[in-house]
């Protein structure tokens, strides 16, 4: 495959095809939706010296997406030389969501919105699946997407026993949308969450918008890498444009 990640196409012919076919898109929600990793990133990295354990903001990008359990279990084996106690996850995670909420409002990536509006435009479900128990973020899907998002359609930490990269997120998404993984996109940004994508078998777009080089993103698995919303907008508006064409007939 030739890929150009300066500007975002990988294959388009093949992008092409699989939005053709494609019933519904499955977005991430973190560092896709809401410009949030950054002030995930500190929030982390101060929560858990706070509890005696060591996590880079660096760490906190090549491992979003997993659940917070997850996150804290990972880091507390490798520098305890055990798993966390359950009363152990619970408070670290408290301190981890009590200081993220402390640090500046969190915006909407920018292009999301007009992303999701040409996906809701095509016809297309929307489905969110996220590693984040975070309640303040999925709070605001609503105010910051207005009727992008149903709450039926949306897996999140407080669903899933395996988190990212394990294929259960995804594999729940497609199960709620009553869809196949052949039928479906997903919008990720972080390695792990290409990784569960892929694993569930689905098309997998990812959009770089952390301080992550490209090829971490191609080497998990994912299929075609954009530099921003912006790009993956305009890719996705030629596409609906070529279906408009096909249905009226016009070449």
């Amino acid at each position: 495959m030739n890929e150009n990640t300066a500007t975002g196409i990988s294959s388009t012919d093949e992008l092409t095809t699989h939005v053709r076919n494609a019933q519904a898109f499955l977005f991430d929600m973190d560092g896709v939706l809401f410009d949030s990793m950054k002030n995930h990133a500190e929030a982390w990295e101060r929560a858990m010296k706070i509890n005696g354990l060591v996590m880079s903001r660096e760490d906190a990008f090549m491992n979003e997406g997993r659940t917070g359990e997850g996150t804290i279990d990972i880091f507390a084996l490798a520098q305890w030389g055990r798993n966390a106690t359950e009363e152990e996850r619970e408070h670290i995670y408290k301190v981890k969501s009590d200081i993220f909420n402390t640090l500046p409002h969190v915006e909407p990536m920018p292009g999301a919105l007009e992303v999701l509006q040409t996906v809701k435009a095509m016809g297309m479900l929307r489905v969110i699946v996220t590693g984040s128990g975070q309640k303040s973020l999925l709070e605001r899907l609503e105010n910051s997407f207005p009727g992008i998002f149903r709450a039926e359609l949306m897996v999140t930490a407080f669903d899933v026993r395996l988190g990212k990269p394990h294929p259960e997120p995804y594999l729940m998404g497609l199960e709620k949308a009553g869809i196949q993984a052949d039928e479906a996109i997903v919008v990720e940004n972080a390695p792990l969450g290409v990784e569960s994508a892929k694993a569930a078998g689905i098309y997998t777009i990812a959009v770089n918008t952390g301080p992550l080089p490209d090829r971490v993103l191609y080497d998990a698995g994912a299929d075609i890498v954009f530099p921003d919303h912006h790009a993956l907008h305009n890719a996705l508006s030629v596409i609906q444009e070529l279906r408009k064409q096909k249905k009226t007939g016009h070449k």
